[in-house]
């Protein structure tokens, strides 16, 4: 049997196409670090805190604790965008009563933790 038409390898073309992209990659990360962009990242901070409706239909948020809470300087909490209350001094085992009542079916309630380090960490974002 011959063979009409001439035979080459597709192997030479993918190779070099796969030399170029490592190459194109390995340039985009070395410059990232270079140029700090990889610099500012934080990492996340563990807290537990949770949160209950009262009989009176307030919120309770519980501090439960967590492997950063020893860091934590305050806990906020809002409730539609109204601030519902500060805690200052948070314990494990402390529980915020909120200042605003629940008064729908879907309250937006944010729970933020503020850090000695200066950060903020969004702990609760939920609606009930």
């Amino acid at each position: 049997m011959r063979s009409i038409g001439k035979e080459e390898a597709v192997s030479p073309v993918i190779g070099v196409i796969l030399m170029v992209a490592i190459t194109v990659i390995l340039a985009a990360v070395i410059g990232a670090f270079v140029f700090g962009m990889a610099g500012n990242v934080q990492s996340t901070k563990t807290v537990a805190v949770t949160t209950s409706i009262n009989s009176s239909g307030g919120l309770e948020i519980t501090e439960q604790g967590g492997q950063d809470f020893s860091s934590l300087k305050n806990i906020t909490v809002k409730i539609d965008g109204a601030d519902a209350g500060t805690d200052e001094t948070p314990a494990i085992g402390n529980v915020i009563i909120t200042t605003v009542s629940l008064t729908t079916a879907e309250d937006h309630v944010i729970v933020v933790g503020n850090f000695n380090d200066g950060s903020s960490q969004v702990l609760i974002d939920k609606y009930m």
